[in-house]
């Protein structure tokens, strides 16, 4: 990681291929620990002056040298516990291929997965950050505030008198009005889930052979509808207090559950133990997170006198409603539906066909999770600029992401490319996966991986929509255009071309939702270069093509697998950084830049 202003490319904020110099803290200013993401107010109040609060304390929002640190820190801790989650996660999907293969159980697991994965987009992923992460971060920006005004109108000799009813704390309110109504919800939506699970996996898999045996794990992975939903609130409040560390590891304990249950319990429960295991997972993540998540809400509040205090101030902070609820909700059911398309569709293909789906989707869309990660963390960055009224810095910052996420996706979309059927056999052939699996598996995945490019700028461009707290739902009417062609091809193309139909209407559904998402935000929320990014993001493309190209040609001259992939992962970044300096794509000349600077600062 870099310094300030700048993503792990070496890229500053000003936008793909340009530099920046670095900030530095206002004269007289102080720079804390920046791991207090919340600002104390100035002399001034917050109306007078945007910006007053981060005079004093550096938060997510800041533009100091401190935030670089920051930011860096939270990216390296969020990318380390990322890649430990993906990797039990590919331990989690070799135990499922060893022990039940791609046959009519796995498939009847993986209709009941369709819950988790559906409960992950909607309440930790996505609707739940898009929402709550905005919401804290007002509320911490309110409560740092407040606690301001009262330390400058207190004086020092009453400042230690114990006040019995001291001042409303925003934070705590926010959690007191939403965190009971959330539960509730919640449960409520659980139980009904396990009543109807008939007709959700009849709706879902309707030519499915095994109803039974279906409707048993959708019972168990119901649960994750609670678990998941406490797991994304805690997630969003932590990361709005700039704490990473506990989720980035909620899918280390979710995958650690659901392993460790299948081990346990596979030979006298036989399928039905994986779906136990998400059901224990969830558990786990919820316990991961909660002794952080009440230290930070339970932080105490400076004693003030009471014949002091200043009355609050009425701010306005972005409401948990219905119009502010509702288009996030959508967009996010919108993006999780490409898979219940997938999985209709595939239901009356022969038996395995869903497994194949899955595992390769799971494969291709690991670079896509590795080049988010850094736009999670940046995420109350934007959310903070945006609600302040900064546009500008939210600008530089969006920009930034989306060249590093490019940057990531590509290159390990052309590894995939070069190297699925040796990727699919190092990590599933084994038992009952067997090499007809693998070759269909590894057909697919490089089908998906066109496709990746247009998942991760979804991911990344839907944050900057929702950090204003106001309801707009544009993103969510380019979601369900993108997913109206996934219908359309996939239902064209299936009983040509089966699952390679199946995965090639996916990537032109998401894709066609990335186009008008990139479009839609420079002209309704921040004002991107649109044809900048197009063009740094066309070159990144460009690499990617000459390394997939190369990794094609040379992973069939090594009979071994996992020598044939060590071998790849030399080649492929080779070529794709090579072609990336011939064509002048800015993020690899920063990138070289920068390794090249790291390297002498270690000498």
């Amino acid at each position: 990681m870099n310094d300030p202003e700048a993503t792990p490319t070496g890229t500053s904020d000003e936008g793909p291929g340009a530099t920046r110099a670095v900030p530095t803290l206002p004269a007289g200013a102080r720079a804390n620990p920046p791991e207090q993401m919340e600002t104390a107010a100035g002399s001034r109040p917050p109306a007078q002056s945007p910006s007053a609060e981060t005079a004093t304390e550096v938060g997510p929002g800041d533009t100091t040298p401190r935030l670089g640190n920051f930011l860096a820190r939270a990216a390296a801790v969020t990318a380390s516990l990322t890649i430990a989650g993906a990797l039990l996660g590919l331990v989690r999907d070799q135990a499922i291929a060893q022990f039940y293969g791609a046959s009519t159980d796995s498939d009847a697991f993986l209709i009941a997965w369709t819950v988790p994965e559906m409960a992950a987009t909607l309440l930790i992923e996505d609707a739940m950050a898009l929402l709550l992460v905005p919401a804290f971060s007002h509320a911490i920006a309110r409560r740092a505030a407040d606690t301001s005004r009262e330390r400058a109108s207190t004086p020092a000799a009453t400042a230690r008198l114990a006040d019995p009813d001291p001042c409303p704390d925003a934070v705590r309110d926010l959690v007191a009005a939403t965190l009971p109504r959330l539960f509730a919800a919640l449960a409520c939506a659980t139980v009904l889930l396990i009543a109807l699970a008939p007709q959700f996996v009849r709706v879902l898999a309707p030519g499915f052979a095994d109803h039974d045996l279906a409707v048993d794990c959708t019972r168990l992975t119901a649960l994750t509808v609670l678990t998941f939903g406490i797991t994304g609130y805690f997630s969003a409040a932590l990361r709005a207090h700039g704490r990473f560390l506990p989720p980035a590891g909620v899918y280390v304990a979710y995958n650690t559950g659901i392993i460790a249950t299948i081990l346990v319990l596979h030979t006298a429960w036989g399928v039905r133990a994986a779906a136990a295991g998400v059901a224990v997972g969830g558990l786990l993540m919820v316990l991961a997170q909660l002794p952080t998540f009440l230290r930070q809400i339970n932080r105490p509040r400076p004693v003030v006198a009471r014949r002091r205090r200043i009355p609050r101030q009425r701010e306005h902070t972005p409401l948990i409603g219905f119009a502010v609820v509702a288009p996030i909700v959508l967009f996010a059911v919108s993006r999780q539906s490409q898979v219940l398309v997938e999985r209709f569709l595939a239901s009356s293909l022969p038996g395995g066909a869903i497994s194949h789906l899955n595992y390769a989707q799971k494969v291709a869309q690991m670079p896509m999770v590795l080049s988010l990660m850094f736009c999670t963390v940046t995420f109350p960055v934007v959310a903070k600029a945006i609600a302040e009224g900064d546009r500008e810095r939210a600008r530089r910052r969006v920009e930034n992401d989306l060249a590093l996420a490019g940057l990531v996706v590509l290159l390990g979309t052309a590894l995939i490319i070069g190297y699925a059927p040796q990727i699919v056999e190092v990590l599933f052939q084994r038992g009952q996966f067997n090499a007809a699996d693998t070759e269909t598996t590894a057909t697919v995945m490089r089908v998906y991986a066109a496709g990746l490019l247009g998942h991760t700028l979804v991911g990344a461009l839907g944050r900057p929509f929702f950090s204003s707290g106001r309801p707009t739902w544009y993103p969510a009417a380019a979601m369900a255009a993108g997913l109206v062609v996934t219908v359309a091809a996939g239902t064209a193309a299936v009983d040509t071309w089966g699952v390679y139909g199946i995965a090639a209407a996916n990537a032109v559904g998401i894709t066609t939702t990335a186009l008008l998402l990139l479009r839609g935000l420079g002209t309704r929320v921040i004002s991107l270069q649109v044809r900048s990014i197009s063009l740094a993001l066309a070159r990144l493309a460009l690499a990617a093509t000459a390394a997939a190209i190369a990794g094609r040609l040379l992973s069939p001259l090594t009979p071994d697998p996992l020598i044939a992939l060590a071998i790849g992962s030399l080649v492929v970044p080779a070529v794709f950084i090579t072609t990336g300096l011939a064509v002048r794509a800015p993020e690899v000349v920063h990138l070289l830049a920068l390794t090249r600077q790291r390297i002498r600062h270690v000498r």
